[in-house]
């Protein structure tokens, strides 16, 4: 392909769903919270319905276009204390309601609602069935989780226990990646999320074409992949030469452990790679090169 022909492509790319698309995702969304609302155990709890994932950051792109959704106590939560500290000194009473009891009434409440047929329960979330009125959803069941501060004060998230306790805890940070994911998107005249969906589109594209260094590079990686590439190598005048600049920056910040080692999440509350994450950063850093070659860009450039 022409460099005016991949210019068209990754600006087709960078559009976000259509409207059709984005109606089916809002009645998703919209019927997950009638299910939770006509429970009657669920009404007891203090529970929250928030959005999460690549549909609440606006990352997500044309043809995938499922809900990630969590289900949120409010009145219970998991906590982190800072080393050598107790419970007893920040006035934390352990709570008689269990998180496995949680998670079987959100199972509960999306049955009655959308039948059995239709919700499977995961190791870490329950997966309700697309139908022609609304994509597919996956629901996970979260306590809040405040990682404390010495001085009593702390961060919030949310926390899930997978049935298999591998790992034992899933901690996310919804709030703060949505917030940090507005701040550069900003900061880079809307570029961010716009090319964060052309590399998702590119990696499906290489994924359709059996590319296997595609396949560990999941959604969320390449969000975290881009929101590391320093602001001013966005706003080139075309898409082509962002993401030439982009890949460039990638691939030399990749080849190494050492190069990326602080690099972070989006939410900016944990490392990018370590032993704790199911990617790698040669996997990453294998990609980056996969995705330069599909383009076509020249080795030279990217040395």
């Amino acid at each position: 392909m022409t460099k005016s022909q991949w210019e068209d492509r990754l600006r087709s790319w960078a559009a976000p769903p259509g409207k059709t698309e984005e109606q089916r995702c809002e009645n998703a969304v919209n019927a997950i919270k009638n299910a939770i609302a006509a429970s009657t155990k669920l009404k007891q709890r203090g529970v929250s319905v928030i959005l999460q994932g690549s549909y609440r950051n606006n990352t997500n792109v044309r043809g995938e276009s499922d809900v990630d959704i969590g289900v949120v106590c409010d009145t219970t939560f998991f906590y982190q204390l800072p080393d050598q500290m107790t419970p007893e000194q920040f006035g934390l009473i352990a709570s008689d309601y269990q998180y496995s009891t949680f998670k079987s009434e959100v199972g509960e409440a999306l049955t009655s609602y959308f039948g059995s047929q239709a919700v499977k329960r995961g190791n870490k979330a329950f997966d309700v069935k697309e139908t022609s009125y609304h994509v597919e959803a996956d629901v996970a069941p979260f306590f809040t989780h405040r990682h404390y501060a010495g001085n009593a004060s702390f961060a919030q998230g949310v926390e899930l226990q997978p049935d298999n306790k591998t790992p034992p805890r899933v901690i996310n940070w919804p709030d703060q990646h949505y917030e940090n994911g507005v701040t550069k998107n900003n900061a880079t005249g809307r570029r961010y999320k716009a090319m964060v969906r052309v590399l998702k589109s590119l990696r499906n594209d290489m994924r359709g074409k059996r590319v296997a260094a595609a396949e560990p590079a999941i959604g969320f990686l390449i969000e975290c992949l881009i929101w590391n590439v320093p602001n001013p190598y966005f706003g080139a005048p075309d898409y082509y030469e962002d993401l030439r600049g982009i890949l460039v920056f990638l691939f030399s910040a990749t080849k190494t452990d050492e190069a990326c080692r602080e690099w972070r999440e989006v939410s900016e509350r944990k490392h990018l790679f370590g032993s704790h994450q199911r990617w790698t950063r040669q996997q990453a850093h294998d990609f980056i090169i996969a995705a330069w070659q599909h383009v076509g860009f020249k080795a030279v450039e990217a040395a």
